[in-house]
């Protein structure tokens, strides 16, 4: 896959790294509130001569000593604009064109593309670490790329193979390296895949856009590693069989913000939703799934059409199957969770977060553990981000370095 880095002026840029930057004007807001967007310094893009972009050139472009300055404590799970993004076109013929670096920033759309009148896009979510000795890794990113392939055979979507979307993934890394430093926060990466092109009746669109861009993160519940506060939601559906829940389509996540919202505005973190059909088997949280354990046995919903497959949620399942737990993937009713010794939830931007009390028809059941962390909870994730950092040995070969 031969891959270009374009300026705004179309020439290529050179293989010395640029500083991170926002091609837009800047602020400066505070870095205390989550899920604001925030601005690196800037850099002038100059045209320069073009330059074939193979892996060589690739891994050379990045090399730069400097590291972001953020407030890395308070920074949250907000966007923060960097310096490029990665686009790619596909069309009628099914295959996607030379992907190529460009300046981070608005995309053109027609009023009538398919995503933004009947909601064809997925979208993926993956996270870059930077280890002690300054190389980075990434986490699962095949795992990621045949998501997205599942996902848009349900959407009617053609989408990047495997290969493809990997090495996307690590030009688009490169391309951002200086976020994060090592042991805080990550750069979290969200491939895109929108039908970009135009259409007025009901039909697949006739054109397609993978896009990747990135953005440092850090945690993504204030909390941090500490307790979470659910409440059951007990009208409202996240999804239902037959339907897209089980894949990562843009539709399942706007359907959730109405509950979420009332549920914060009341204090709580976030939403756990219940099955469509007997309104009593628990299915996910609003973004991330849900474990509950009881002894040595940890639960999770099974994955039947209506589940997210997490790719954290897989990692849980195989650390924790590691470390000698019975792991069950079966129905878990709200019986079950209310009389659990601990529950957890995972996913890419929570990690593992423990809960600390579910609130369910006005009765709320808390959680004991060491402040409120429960023992197991705090084993996985020692265990899990250990991997994905690269503190401990990849024995599951989940890793994929950049130099």
């Amino acid at each position: 896959m031969e891959l270009g880095l374009a300026s705004s002026r179309g020439a290529l840029l050179p293989a010395a790294a640029p500083p991170l930057a926002s091609p837009r004007p800047r602020s400066s807001p505070s870095l205390q509130i989550q899920n604001h967007i925030y601005s690196m310094p800037a850099l002038s893009h100059k045209a320069h001569t073009p330059l074939a972009c193979q892996a060589s050139l690739a891994t050379k472009y990045m090399e730069t000593p400097e590291i972001v300055d953020l407030d890395w404590e308070n920074l949250g799970f907000g966007l923060v604009n960097t310096d490029f993004m990665y686009m790619a076109k596909c069309g009628p013929d099914g295959n996607f064109s030379k992907g190529e670096m460009v300046p981070f920033g608005p995309i053109a759309l027609s009023p009538s593309a398919g995503v933004l009148n009947y909601g064809q896009g997925l979208f993926e979510g993956l996270k870059a670490y930077r280890k002690t000795d300054g190389s980075v890794l990434l986490f699962r990113p095949k795992e990621n790329a045949i998501r997205m392939i599942n996902g848009s055979d349900r959407m009617c979507m053609p989408a990047p193979t495997v290969e493809q979307f990997v090495d996307a993934v690590k030009l688009t890394v490169l391309a951002n390296k200086r976020a994060p430093p090592t042991g805080k926060g990550s750069l979290y990466i969200r491939p895109l895949l929108i039908g970009s092109g135009a259409i007025l009746g009901l039909a697949p669109a006739p054109e397609y856009t993978f896009i990747i861009y990135v953005s440092p993160v850090g945690n993504y519940f204030k909390e941090g590693l500490a307790p979470i506060n659910l409440i059951i939601e007990d009208n409202f559906h996240r999804a239902a069989p037959g339907g897209t829940g089980g894949v990562k389509t843009i539709g399942n996540y706007a359907s959730v913000l109405k509950a979420q919202r009332t549920a914060k505005e009341k204090g709580y973190s976030d939403v756990l939703y219940l099955d469509a059909v007997h309104n009593k088997y628990l299915e996910e949280v609003s973004s991330c799934n849900i474990f509950v354990v009881k002894g040595n046995t940890v639960c999770t919903p099974a994955l039947e059409g209506t589940i997210l497959p997490g790719i954290t949620r897989k990692s849980i399942i195989e650390v924790a199957e590691s470390k000698g737990y019975k792991v069950e993937e079966r129905p878990v009713s709200v019986d079950e969770l209310l009389t659990a010794d601990e529950v957890f939830c995972t996913g890419t931007a929570v990690v593992v977060s423990p809960v600390g009390s579910i609130t369910y028809l006005g009765k709320r059941v808390e959680y004991e553990g060491n402040q409120g962390v429960g023992a197991v909870s705090q084993q996985l994730y020692t265990s899990l981000t250990s991997l994905q950092m690269g503190l401990a040995e990849d024995r599951m070969g989940w890793t994929v370095q950049l130099n």
